[in-house]
């Protein structure tokens, strides 16, 4: 459990050092450093084929991507324009932000916060983490198991549920992430300047 809440941290301050950092390369790295950790605790999930995608998508392809498309952008972040909200040299100390811009600001973080209030009250009528009465250990995980084998024709049952279960929704993951490093290589491919 420790483990996990280490993780956690980890996982926290991995994404708050990205998203403060002004320079990109390393912002990149922080990122790829959050996907690892992202596969460390799936891995400890059992939820391994997930583990594999966070490491080959999340670790792999996003990084030299994000990568590759620094190397057409510059290395660092621009100092934002001064916003209206926070005082600078060149705007009086006393002038006060509007509350129009107050509502701007407000809005996004109101929005998240019902969001996730939502979320986790919709998670409260589910049943324990593993619990052995629960509707997918009772009914859908012991077919797999044990008709897994017999229907696909494939020994190891979570191939045969990737595969044969999921075989369409597995493609459909995969048309997606080809279709994403498609679009990305024509929007970083070398091209003449103009």
């Amino acid at each position: 459990m420790a483990l996990k809440f280490t993780l956690l941290f980890l996982l926290v301050v991995c994404a708050a050092a990205a998203v403060r950092m002004k320079d990109l390369l390393g912002a990149v790295i922080m990122l790829c450093a959050y996907s690892l950790i992202m596969t460390l605790i799936w891995t400890l999930l059992n939820a391994v084929d997930v583990a594999l995608t966070e490491a080959a998508v999340g670790a792999g392809i996003v990084t030299v991507l994000l990568i590759a498309a620094l190397g057409r952008t510059g290395s660092r972040e621009e100092d934002p324009p001064p916003s209206s909200l926070i005082p600078s040299a060149k705007q009086p100390a006393d002038r006060h932000p509007s509350s129009l811009a107050v509502v701007r600001c407000a809005l996004p973080l109101l929005a998240v916060l019902l969001t996730g209030a939502l979320l986790v009250y919709g998670t409260l009528d589910m049943p324990d983490y593993s619990a052995p009465a629960s509707p997918a250990n009772l009914h859908v995980a012991s077919r797999y198991i044990t008709d897994s084998a017999p229907v696909t024709g494939i020994v190891n049952f979570v191939t045969a549920i990737l595969t044969g279960y999921r075989g369409f929704d597995t493609f459909g993951e995969t048309v997606v992430i080809f279709a994403a490093a498609v679009g990305a290589l024509l929007i970083l491919g070398k091209g003449g300047k103009k």
